[in-house]
């Protein structure tokens, strides 16, 4: 009996072939989003290094009008009569008063409230009260600004009489106000990655509750905790709109809180929506502050980054 002619539809295919014609369109779509991804990070370095670039060419004129010396060491900073005096560190002093305030007001209750969420409220209870707290990141700068000015003030008058109108203090709450939920949400969220297992091996040993969040959970977290304090707190010395309004913008050399203060993003707002000309030494010292802050914010988040290295703890 002769053999039947096998058919084109029938012939074996190689293994390779195989794998070409089903994996093709896969391998095609997965290259689109690498390179997709590739030109989104390479947008986010260029914008950077555009930045970087914009400023340091900008502040030269300055620093060419203005000692550097005289900048970064003088006490007094009067833009105004012409040729004015540019010493940065009211600024410095003002920004840093926001931030160490800001900070003392919302790590602790950032990290309390993330512990709460995490250790001892209820699902239904972390569920509706972690969006909630979260809906404060949501609310403009500029009206934080403005309960500040009309809240948070005449709040301190009754503790404080001798209070400003604008003052270091209101700026200092209602900033920390606003990076609260940047704290409570990223520690939680460190806290909550503590695997589970490390908790019942300290409860199998017969520690306490608050012996396992204290002792266990808490270092076990703590290069999560770490990050969250510092980014919160280059938010915070970032911060513009709510403290050009609650801090107001004098731009002098004290450490009461109860005085009005100006800080170096306050400084930037308020002359750029001024009549400084371009090109003039008070125009181009915005640009000054700028890399002056911009240096402030680098070196907080390199420490982020070296307090995240040293203390990050590693779960398999």
């Amino acid at each position: 009996m002769a053999n039947a002619t096998p058919s084109p539809d029938s012939q074996p295919i190689a293994p390779g072939a195989r794998f070409r014609r089903r994996f093709r369109p896969r391998g095609l779509s997965e290259g689109v989003v690498k390179w997709l991804c590739f030109v989104c990070a390479l947008v986010s370095i260029l914008t950077t290094v555009g930045i970087i670039t914009v400023l340091i060419s900008q502040s030269i004129p300055f620093f060419k009008a203005v000692s550097p010396a005289d900048f970064f060491t003088g006490t007094v900073w009067s833009p105004t009569p012409e040729p004015g005096k540019f010493g940065v560190i009211p600024l410095i002093v003002g920004t840093l008063t926001i931030t160490v305030g800001a900070g003392l007001f919302a790590v602790p209750l950032g990290l309390l409230s993330a512990i709460f969420l995490s250790e001892y409220a209820n699902p239904k209870l972390r569920n509706f009260l972690k969006p909630t707290l979260e809906l404060l990141a949501g609310i403009p700068t500029v009206v934080y600004g403005y309960f500040g000015l009309f809240f948070v003030t005449p709040l301190l008058k009754h503790v404080i009489p001798e209070i400003q109108s604008s003052n270091a203090l209101s700026g200092a709450i209602v900033v920390g106000i606003m990076i609260l939920p940047l704290v409570s949400s990223l520690c939680e969220d460190a806290i909550s990655a503590v695997p589970r297992s490390l908790r019942e091996g300290a409860y199998g040993l017969g520690a306490t509750k608050m012996e396992v969040t204290t002792k266990i959970v808490i270092p076990g977290a703590l290069s999560g905790i770490m990050a969250s304090f510092i980014l919160a707190l280059s938010r915070a010395l970032g911060e513009t709109m709510a403290v050009t309004l609650a801090a107001g913008s004098n731009p002098v050399l004290t450490f009461n809180p109860a005085k009005a203060i100006e800080t170096m993003t306050a400084y930037i707002v308020s002359t750029s929506k001024g009549d400084a000309g371009v090109g003039t030494v008070r125009y181009n010292s915005i640009f000054a502050v700028g890399v002056t802050l911009f240096v402030f914010t680098m070196a907080m988040n390199l420490i982020a980054v070296r307090l995240v290295k040293k203390f990050r703890q590693v779960y398999s």
